[in-house]
C-alpha cells in the first residue's frame, strides 16, 4: 500500500505550479468555483491588503499526473475583475526559515532541477506568465496556500521561500514577489506570478511578458528598482547605477578553471550570405572568471562564435556572454542547446 501511494504523494512537495500556457477567461467550474473575494483589511506586519487571504480548497488537493504535473488538461481561468494592486502590499524582504517541503532537488517531466543552496545575486531573464482561478486555494510546493490576490511566484530553483524582484522589460514596471511554488514547466518561462502580479506589471491581457528577475536578500531590497541592470533592448538608467549582480551560473561554474579572454568574433569571422544575422545573449556576469568559465562552457559544447562583451554600468564593469552573429533561422534550436546547457533562455539583442 505504501508502495501504491508514494507515487501520487511525492509530486506535492515537487511541483504545485505548472502552468501550460497563459491563463484564459473562459469560465471556472460551477462544480468547484473559486472562492469570492471580497475587500476585507488584512495585516502584513506594518502593511494591509484589501482583500482576504486565500483559504485551502480541498477539491484541489492530489490530481497529479505522472511527473508531477497538476490537472495538466485543464486550463487556467482568471476572474474577470482587475484587483486594485496598487493597494495591495509588497512583501517585506526579510530572512525566513526554508520550507520543509519543496527545497530538494527533483524531476520533472524527465528533467531534473537543482535548488540553489544560495541564492544570493541570481539574476536572469526570461519569459514570465501566470496562474489563477485553477490554482488560487490550491497549496503549493512550500504547502502554502496559493493566493491570486497576493504578490507571490513559482520559480524552478529558488529557495521556498524567498523573494525577488521581478521588472517587465517591455514597460519597466517592478514588484517585489515572495517565491512559495515551484514551475513554470512550460518550455521557454522562467517564473510564474500570481494574477495580482501580472495585473501589477501590465501584462494580463498578453498572458507572458519578458522579465527580469532578481533574487533580493533585506539589504539588496533597500534599492530601489532603477538601479538594476539594463536589459540588451532597455536604455541604462540616467543615474549612475552599482554593478550587475553574479548570475546563478557564477556559482554553478566556480569549479571551472578560467581561460584567456576571448574577443568579440571579426568581421571576417562573419557568415558571408544574405540571410539575417543575430546576436543572443545568454548571460551578465560582474565576476569576468565566472563569465570566462561560463564561456568554456559553450565553447565546450561546440556552441560557435560565443564571446565576452565587456560594458560599463554606473561606473563598474560587467560582461555580458553573447553568441553571434548567427544565421536568425538557427536561432531556435541554438537557444535551446543553450538552455540545454543550465542557462536561463537567451534573449536577442540590438548592436
Amino acid at each position: 500500500m505504501l508502495r501504491r501511494w508514494l507515487p501520487a504523494a511525492l509530486p506535492l512537495a515537487l511541483a504545485a505550479c505548472a502552468s501550460t500556457g497563459p491563463a484564459t477567461h473562459a469560465p471556472p467550474s460551477t462544480q468547484h468555483a473559486p472562492p469570492t473575494h471580497v475587500p476585507v483589511a488584512r495585516e502584513q506586519g506594518a502593511k494591509a491588503s484589501p482583500y482576504a487571504p486565500a483559504q485551502e480548497d480541498p477539491s484541489k488537493r492530489g490530481d497529479y499526473v505522472a511527473g508531477g504535473l497538476f490537472r495538466p488538461g485543464v486550463p487556467d481561468s482568471v476572474p474577470d475583475d482587475i484587483p486594485d494592486v496598487d493597494a495591495i502590499p509588497e512583501p517585506d524582504v526579510r530572512d525566513e526559515p526554508r520550507a520543509r517541503t519543496g527545497n530538494r532537488d527533483y524531476v520533472v517531466l524527465g528533467k531534473r532541477y537543482h535548488v540553489l543552496d544560495d541564492h544570493s545575486g541570481f539574476v536572469e531573464e526570461g519569459m514570465a506568465s501566470y496562474y489563477g482561478n485553477k490554482f488560487h486555494g490550491r497549496r503549493t510546493s512550500s504547502q502554502e496556500v496559493y493566493d491570486m490576490y497576493a504578490f507571490t511566484a513559482a520559480h524552478k530553483t529558488l529557495p521556498l521561500p524567498s523573494f525577488a524582484r521581478v521588472t517587465n522589460l517591455d514597460n519597466g514596471k517592478s514588484v517585489v514577489v515572495r517565491i512559495n511554488d515551484r514551475g513554470p514547466f512550460h518550455p521557454g518561462r522562467v517564473i510564474d506570478l500570481s494574477y495580482a502580479a501580472a495585473v501589477k506589471l501590465g501584462y494580463r491581457q498578453q498572458g507572458s511578458a519578458r522579465v527580469r528577475v532578481e533574487a533580493l536578500s533585506p539589504e539588496d531590497a533597500r534599492l530601489p528598482a532603477s538601479n538594476a541592470v539594463a536589459g540588451p533592448d532597455v536604455a541604462a538608467p540616467a543615474a549612475p547605477a552599482p554593478a550587475a549582480p553574479a548570475t546563478g551560473i557564477d556559482r554553478l561554474l566556480a569549479d571551472m578553471p578560467a581561460p584567456a579572454p576571448t574577443g568579440a568574433p571579426t568581421p571576417a569571422a562573419e557568415a558571408a550570405s544574405g540571410e539575417e544575422q543575430v546576436t543572443l545573449q545568454v548571460a551578465s556576469f560582474s565576476d569576468p572568471q565566472n563569465a570566462q568559465r561560463a564561456l568554456t562552457r559553450l565553447q565546450g559544447a561546440a556552441i560557435a562564435r560565443a564571446w565576452l562583451r565587456d560594458a560599463d554600468v554606473g561606473g563598474r564593469k560587467i560582461w555580458r556572454l553573447q553568441v553571434g552573429p548567427v544565421q536568425a533561422t538557427a536561432m531556435t534550436e541554438l537557444a535551446a542547446r543553450i538552455v540545454g546547457l543550465g542557462f536561463g533562455h537567451p534573449q536577442r539583442v540590438r548592436d
